[in-house]
């Protein structure tokens, strides 16, 4: 029987600084073992457990698409002991990775469909392994239109800037970028909240399902907006990431109701989330 607390070995191959306040960080991850690597199958939506000898662990949504092969991306936010000790780490290092972990978007589900994905802030790391999935090009016939609304705080709080000026440059993917405000003259994209620009930028509901991660006050806010816009709660798909633990339901910290976000989730629709607790 294996062990589900036991990591694969993996070696930091590159870090990128993705924030101005350099509170984010980009892991590109090597498995040490070939067999790890062909164990670790995952689709975008899943997470995984980062872990640091003699620090702990921390749930993490994986940032790389399944398409993208060799290694595996995380995008870490400096919040606590694991995440401030893994930002001082060097390329070549050695941490864990225990996964993958939770449910995935319904892909299959979402063949056929036109999708409009919807991040704010640090939470668009498995939003943009879902971009980088459908844009494959075995895989961009399988959907209809995508639309993406991102936004920040700021600019320079943005990730993965040079993808969504390559994604912005792209004729089958719609990029709606935003951030709250800015004094930066040469901003070219929207300034407002979220909500607000998907309101106005969302395409119509019909044939379609949102997916939606960021920030909870985001969500609080845009759910109402999609229900306006004519999605019905089942295709409405919201990841409740914030709420991940230990992985796999067994410390208990993670339920709402009768059901575990590491278990049962991270990736539930409005349908779903409708029949529990408000405490999400």
């Amino acid at each position: 029987m294996n062990n589900p607390y036991l990591p694969y070995p993996v070696r930091i191959e590159s870090i990128v600084t993705e924030s101005e306040d350099r509170n984010q960080k980009t892991f590109k991850l090597v498995f040490l073992n070939p067999e790890d690597e062909a164990k670790f199958k995952y689709m975008p939506g899943q997470f995984a457990e980062l872990s640091v000898a003699g620090q702990g662990e921390i749930p993490i949504g994986i940032a790389s698409s399944p398409t993208e092969k060799g290694f595996i991306k995380f995008t870490v936010n400096k919040v606590g002991k694991v995440s401030r000790y893994l930002h001082n780490m060097k390329a070549g290092d050695i941490i864990g990775v225990r996964g993958p972990l939770g449910n995935s978007y319904p892909w299959e589900t979402l063949q056929g469909k036109n999708v409009v994905i919807i991040g704010g802030g640090f939470a668009f790391t498995t939003l943009r392994s879902s971009i980088i999935y459908m844009l494959e090009p075995e895989n961009r016939p399988k959907y209809g239109n995508i639309d993406v609304v991102y936004g920040a705080r700021f600019p320079g709080l943005l990730l993965y800037k040079d993808e969504l000026a390559a994604w912005e440059r792209r004729d089958d993917i719609n990029m709606h970028i935003t951030v709250d405000g800015t004094t930066d003259p040469n901003w070219k994209y929207n300034v407002g909240f979220v909500p607000a620009v998907t309101k106005a930028k969302a395409p119509s509901a019909e044939n379609s399902y949102a997916i939606i991660c960021g920030p909870p006050i985001m969500i609080k806010f845009t759910l109402p907006v999609l229900t306006e816009l004519g999605f019905p709660p089942d295709r409405i798909i919201s990841s409740l990431e914030l709420r991940m633990k230990c992985g796999i339901g067994i410390c208990g910290r993670c339920n709402i109701g009768t059901e575990y976000v590491c278990k049962d989730g991270p990736v539930f629709t409005l349908e779903k989330l409708s029949t529990l607790p408000n405490e999400y």
